[in-house]
């Protein structure tokens, strides 16, 4: 029988992909480094359940890590738009971001909110890879998307906070020297707001290991490094609460329009690499005598596709360029989220219908890629409460919950 093989990384048609050309020097660097992990690199790791530590190691060197971070802490002090850039070109060369991409957003929760002394021991660590920051615990079990109803509870005792409770998909928390964690200081029977009595601390995981924390990976459609916390009595020094005890909320919450912008852009490379694998195999595979892209059939999903890709990253660039001028953007950064994951979804879909039976080969690299876009419809934030939060703040409706 004869199999088409499947298309190399670097023969694929890309013209279509001159859709945002901003940071193009930035986006040309990053191609050439994830030149140097192809496709085989990481169904090896797919594999084995394994972490892309020579990837992070080439990204951390390479300080695309640190774009973020300000020049006087030792990073690049890059916008937020070239961060962007760096994520989205990532996952279009078929790499995956999410091994690190916390490692670029989640020190903003220092960055704004850390005392001086805080920013000087940990930022310019950061920046270098000698401390790697990319765990983040706040989802709880119990609570989910409630974030208010966390039961994990931090208790002062002298000098220290004493943690107990459980955290639940936090993501790389076995790759991470420090976590930023989510605690209630005070009951919320206690406090006027639910929002309030919530306090955020930076663990060293390095020390609390084995004294008062445990870390239990989860086994996942995709090879994403999620785990399950549990503080057991875990001491953590007074001098570790970042901001204001009791309004860590609002701490965690700045990051969030970050978080989801940079992931939006990760949707976006997404959608770029399945669209780019459609239309080279849809004009190079023969049925029939002829290639199957000269059926619309073949064509139009693509090509719809490609439409709802270009439609979501008209709105990340909103969001972005008002994140970077200083401006609200809570709904596009929501909305961006949404439509470029719903977008990066679509372009999966189609990858995989234009292949056929040969888009769930793992030679070809789209099942693997299939699932890991999937996890965006449902993580940091869901398509639902996206909803709900478009319906009550923007459009003024009644809250749903």
């Amino acid at each position: 029988m004869d199999v088409p093989a499947p298309l190399p990384d670097a023969g694929l048609n890309t013209a279509f992909q001159a859709g945002d050309t901003t940071h193009a020097e930035i986006r040309s660097e990053v191609a050439r480094l994830c030149a140097r992990f192809p496709g085989a690199y990481w169904r090896a790791l797919d594999a084995e359940r394994g972490y892309p530590s020579a990837f992070v190691a080439a990204l951390t060197e390479a300080g695309y890590l640190a774009a973020l971070i300000p020049e006087e802490y030792g990073g690049a002090g890059l916008s937020l738009s070239a961060a962007a850039a760096i994520l989205e070109t990532i996952h279009a060369e078929g790499c995956n971001g999410a091994a690190c991409h916390a490692q670029m957003y989640i020190m903003g929760t220092i960055l704004r909110h850390g005392s001086d002394a805080q920013k000087q021991a940990y930022l310019p660590a950061i920046a270098s890879g000698a401390l790697r920051l990319q765990a983040f615990g706040v989802t709880e079990p119990t609570s989910g998307t409630d974030t208010t109803a966390l039961r994990t509870t931090a208790r002062r005792d002298s000098d220290r906070f004493i943690v107990n409770g459980q955290k639940i998909w936090t993501s790389r928390a076995e790759h991470s020297d420090l976590m930023l964690l989510l605690a209630r200081t005070t009951p919320r029977d206690q406090v006027a707001k639910k929002t309030d009595g919530l306090s955020t601390f930076i663990v060293d995981m390095r020390t609390a290991l084995g004294h008062g924390l445990t870390i239990r990976p989860i086994r996942t459609m995709m090879n994403h490094n999620s785990c399950e916390v549990f503080f057991d009595d875990l001491a953590v020094p007074a001098e570790n609460l970042l901001g204001v005890e009791g309004r860590g909320f609002r701490a965690i919450l700045d990051g969030m329009n970050a978080e989801r912008l940079l992931i939006a852009a990760e949707c976006i490379g997404d959608a770029r690499w399945f669209t780019a694998r459609s239309t080279a195999y849809a004009a190079s595979r023969q049925v029939f005598g002829r290639p199957i892209g000269q059926n619309q059939g073949v064509q139009f999903p693509i090509a719809r596709a490609y439409a709802q890709m270009r439609a979501a990253e008209l709105m990340v660039r909103e969001g972005i360029a008002l994140f970077d001028a200083g401006k609200p953007c809570g709904p596009e950064a929501n909305m961006a989220k949404m439509l470029a994951a719903e977008a990066s979804w679509a372009a999966a879909e189609a990858c995989v219908q234009t292949h056929g039976g040969f888009g769930f080969a793992e030679e070809y690299d789209i099942e693997r890629k299939f699932r890991e876009t999937r996890l965006y419809q449902v993580a940091p934030i869901s398509t639902n409460l996206v909803l709900s939060y478009l319906s009550e703040h923007v459009l003024g409706m009644p809250r749903s919950y």
